[in-house]
């Protein structure tokens, strides 16, 4: 297997332009992404041994509660055939553990929504396309989006993609999103910093939360 040496890589995509800097707004919100049972019960197929990386989503959930923004989570709810999810379900046979009947697709205990926040069901990996997540954000004056869920290098990426289109600036927080595979996990962390959002650590996001918090 190569060994990637990311200073170097960095190096190079900062020769060519890539991995400028996005500078934060004032309105921010919190998207969590798909927390669903699937990825941390080791019965199901999606298992992919993300615990810590569900803590700090809970962490940061507090957080965000605390600084009195608004917060999003997403699940993917499926036919029991599927067909609702079209192509993407032929491709990827996993997606039967979010179809009716299944109890993988249940949220993750401690990032359920409350009944002031908002609740998105999806059918594909991007939690914008096909829902009202755009004009619900757009209609709160958000402009910045602090994105946390699953997995890296599908649905979370695939939400930082669509978050960057539609003119939030994309923060993905890192020890809040996970991957069955840490190489993958970490490729997509430094390809989406390069090129559609800042990749912040816990901590940082939690500091920029709270200077939300002391303007509120």
């Amino acid at each position: 297997m190569t060994i990637v040496d990311r200073a170097e890589q960095a190096a190079d995509y900062a020769r060519a332009g890539f991995g400028q800097e996005l500078q934060p707004g004032t309105r921010p919100a919190l998207v969590v992404v798909d927390p669903a049972r699937a990825y941390i019960d080791p019965d199901c197929p999606l298992y992919a041994g993300v615990e810590e990386n569900v803590e700090a989503m809970r962490t940061l959930l507090t957080s965000a509660r605390e600084a009195g923004i608004p917060v999003v989570i997403t699940e993917v709810r499926l036919r029991a055939d599927g067909a609702d999810a079209g192509v993407f379900f032929k491709k990827s046979g996993t997606l039967v553990a979010f179809c009716e009947g299944s109890p993988y697709g249940e949220l993750i205990e401690g990032l359920e929504p409350t009944c002031a926040e908002m609740l998105v069901t999806k059918k594909y990996p991007s939690a914008f396309f096909g829902t009202t997540l755009n004009s619900h954000l757009t209609s709160l004056g958000v402009d910045t989006v602090l994105i946390a869920g699953l997995s890296t290098s599908g649905c979370v990426r695939a939400t930082t993609l669509d978050a960057m289109q539609h003119g939030f600036v994309p923060i993905v927080v890192e020890d809040a999103v996970g991957d069955r595979d840490p190489a993958i996990h970490s490729s997509n962390l430094f390809d989406m910093q390069q090129k559609m959002a800042e990749v912040w650590p816990l901590g940082r996001a939690q500091e920029y939360l709270e200077t939300i918090s002391a303007r509120n």
